[in-house]
């Protein structure tokens, strides 16, 4: 019988890339059961007619997520720092704690209901970088430099702290964010530009789908339990990324790099944080590309795309993209 896995957030990018990783596994090692807030959406109903076992749970009601672990094998556990929040809910709790607080749930939830393995999609704390330098500006009331990594980074902690076997799945930029929250813009003139505050470092990025292709590989390697695994599918200059871009849409692509300072002044939500997020993969890019060495991420996940293949399979999306 296939031992099945519980997948939190089974509806979104890396979720639902390791719900399809397991579905179209040839081993058939796993089973899986997709965990969604609204398992009548159009996506749960999807994942439910290629084969998933789809049931509601939630990361804020630990009861459905105790249920939904129960007789699992192994768990995949994520969070969403981006996730829409009403006015009371912010009100209530900034971000970063409401991801503290999923992760702990989810962790006494695995305890509770005996998960033999769980992967936990985390991030570095970029405090330990940091420190206390007043360059980086602090945010939520000083508590941290990149909140979204930095309650990540945390929250690997709690795991620990309720003897959950995991492994700690360390991801990065998405390549998906070229199509959608950085995708190449039009200036005045026509020209398609990309804009990271990076200069001249490297920029870590994978395909969502090569989370998925990850995530299952180290469940099927019980010898990682306790180990921090670290993926990324390229490691490329803003000037890489633009020359690629062009190569796949057939048109110029032009780098822009302002100062972090200039970036911090952005008009758009959380321009601060980005911007200290840029910074931290900017000067610590060395330990950071190096983490994530693509010769082993490939011997985990063989199917690894790099930038350019990655591209090849999405030109029409890109193309619509950028229209």
């Amino acid at each position: 019988m296939s031992k099945l896995i519980a997948v939190v957030g089974a509806t979104g990018a890396q979720g639902g890339a390791l719900v399809r990783a397991i579905l179209t596994d040839p081993s058939g090692e796993f089973a899986v059961r997709a965990l969604t807030r609204n398992p009548d959406s159009a996506a749960a109903k999807n994942l439910a007619a290629a084969g998933a076992e789809v049931v509601a749970a939630d990361l804020d009601d630990e009861a459905s997520i105790r249920s939904a672990f129960d007789g699992a094998y192994g768990a995949f556990v994520v969070t969403n720092y981006w996730a829409p929040l009403t006015p009371d809910e912010e009100a209530v709790r900034t971000r970063a704690e409401m991801e503290l607080a999923q992760a702990e749930t989810a962790a006494r939830a695995a305890r509770d209901a005996g998960v033999q393995h769980l992967v936990w999609s985390t991030l570095e704390d970029t405090r330990l970088f940091f420190g206390a330098r007043d360059d980086v500006p602090s945010l939520d009331d000083g508590r941290y430099k990149v909140p979204h990594f930095d309650a990540k980074g945390e929250a690997d902690d709690l795991f620990a702290k309720y003897g959950v076997p995991t492994t700690f799945l360390r991801t990065t930029f998405y390549f998906d964010a070229f199509i959608t929250t950085m995708r190449p813009t039009r200036n005045a003139d026509g020209t398609l530009t990309i804009t990271l505050p990076m200069g001249e470092k490297r920029l870590s990025g994978i395909a969502s789908e090569d989370i998925g292709r990850s995530a299952l590989a180290i469940l099927k390697r019980p010898d990682l339990i306790g180990r921090t695994v670290s993926v990324a599918g390229d490691h490329l200059t803003g000037d890489q990324y633009a020359a690629a871009l062009t190569e796949a849409l057939g048109e110029k692509v032009t780098y822009n790099s302002p100062t972090l300072d200039e970036y911090r002044q952005y008009p758009f939500p959380m321009a601060v944080e980005m911007a200290n997020m840029f910074q931290f993969y900017a000067e610590n890019h060395e330990q950071f590309t190096g983490n994530r060495n693509l010769d082993k991420v490939r011997e985990l996940n063989p199917a690894l795309e790099s930038f350019e293949t990655w591209l090849d399979l999405h030109k029409e999306d890109l193309r619509a993209a950028t229209k």
